[in-house]
């Protein structure tokens, strides 16, 4: 391999790492808030035990996220130093705004939310629950943006190759910004639904539910039946605004290869880039124009009007039906799910086995339809790193390829270790019993003292 596939295929490896754990933070936070104003409502030790438990695996998932964040951010200078000497004017900004916004509030108030236990008010704890949530979510606000900006490039202009901002707010809000940041902020509040489901399953499973296991799968089955069906929603206005900017990209996705009205929806076919075509189709006549112009006889450009300027189409076509395929299935656990569970009682002990080791099973779903989304965005912009603007080989560094090689081959080791270890902790964190509730500074009782005069 050449030393820009490498240094591409390393930085696909840091993020791939690194996407896994904000995608569980930016919501996870919102539904310990959730947890929170339960226990202050109802004094349900039970809520109080939920938010103690997934609290843990928020910290467990924040540390990952921060400490893989750092590594990523190195790469711009070792693998891509010619991306912030072109790009930086616009780059730099939005990531300073985001430690200065996200990552400091976050920091800030972890340490509250860790440990004030005993020692501030409940108002505090609660106040602190919500800015961090905050954080985590302008975290992903600005790091959406630079991504969006860098998908639908606005309010810039070029001089001696060098970009410079003309209007803010458009770079911000530029075309592509509304739709990508509601689906990433959906595609994690369903990877944190599964999560609890899922691990509330293998808690029953394995007779280890405590009293706040309920609670939290009957938190994650309504918070996945009510988001899946809104990502669907959101998914179709996206895929409307990328036919609009980025029609090589839908091209792939759809593996269409000549200009053609009513485009069939390919169920399933094997690209084939050497003969600009097809095997083994197998589609739904007229389905992807219908979906993507909605219109039986939408016109959808083919990758053939693109060439030299067309991402990979096998792994954008294949990445996005296994985003798809695994969004169905979400659809039809959550809904089935919480049916059973109310039907019985809201009691998980209750429910079948199989729907139990189903759920189990799909843990962490929300992880496997985030990456495949994100394969589709980022391989699909490709060749560039600024679309249509600026090519990724442009920016490449002179980084010899068995350096690199060397150091992929380290980064996915690791990795893959960290991973293992994640799972296993809290797996083994979910086996073990719940914190017994504390009495808080502002519910203890205040001594008496007896004045004599």
């Amino acid at each position: 391999m050449d030393a820009l596939l490498l240094a591409r295929l390393q930085f696909a490896a840091n993020v791939t790492f690194h996407i896994l754990f904000p995608t569980i933070t930016i919501a996870l936070c919102w539904v310990l808030l959730f947890f929170r104003w339960r226990w202050l409502r109802t004094q349900d030790a039970a809520w109080l035990g939920a938010y103690r438990f997934w609290t843990k695996v928020f910290a467990l998932s924040f540390a990952l996220g921060v400490v893989s964040g750092i590594t990523m951010s190195f790469q711009f200078g070792t693998n891509w130093p010619g991306f912030m000497e072109r790009v930086g004017n616009v780059a730099g900004p939005l990531l300073g705004y985001e430690v200065l916004t996200a990552f400091f509030l976050e920091a800030t108030f972890l340490g509250i939310m860790l440990f004030g236990h005993g020692k501030v008010s409940e108002r505090v704890t609660l106040l602190a629950t919500f800015l961090v949530a905050l954080g985590t979510t302008m975290s992903a606000f600005w790091i959406l943006s630079l991504n969006s900006w860098m998908q639908t490039p606005a309010g810039y202009e070029i001089i001696d190759g060098v970009f410079h901002v003309t209007s803010w707010a458009q770079v911000v809000f530029n075309p592509s910004f509304p739709y990508r940041l509601a689906h990433m902020l959906l595609a994690s509040g369903l990877t944190v639904a599964f999560l609890l489901a899922g691990l509330s399953a293998w808690q029953v499973l394995r007779g280890k539910a405590n009293a706040a296991t309920p609670k939290a799968m009957r938190t994650g089955l309504t918070l996945g039946a009510v988001l899946i069906p809104l990502q669907i929603l959101v998914g179709d206005l996206h895929g409307l605004n990328t036919l609009q900017h980025q029609p090589q990209k839908i091209a792939a996705i759809e593996a269409v290869w000549e200009t053609e009205r009513g485009a069939p929806l390919l169920l399933f076919a094997w690209p084939d880039e050497a003969s600009r075509s097809n095997r083994y189709e197998l589609g739904i006549p007229k389905g992807a124009s219908l979906i993507l112009t909605h219109e039986l006889d939408g016109e959808i450009r083919g990758l053939n009007e693109f060439i030299g300027a067309h991402p990979p189409v096998a792994p954008v076509f294949f990445g996005f039906r296994i985003m798809v395929g695994v969004g169905i299935l979400m659809l039809l656990s959550s809904w089935c799910g919480w049916w059973m569970l109310r039907r019985r009682g809201w009691d998980p002990r209750r429910l079948p086995r199989p729907l139990l080791w189903s759920l189990s099973a799909m843990s962490f779903s929300g992880w496997v339809a985030t990456v495949a989304g994100w394969y589709v965005t980022e391989i699909g912009r490709q060749p560039y790193i600024v679309q249509g603007l600026l090519r990724t080989a442009e920016v490449a560094s002179s980084t010899p390829a068995p350096m690199i090689a060397l150091t992929l081959a380290a980064y996915i080791t690791v990795y893959l270790a960290l991973i293992v270890a994640y799972v296993g902790v809290i797996a083994h964190m979910a086996g073990k019993p719940i914190d017994a509730p504390v009495r808080y500074a502002s519910t203890q009782p205040q001594p008496t003292v007896e004045v004599r005069g």
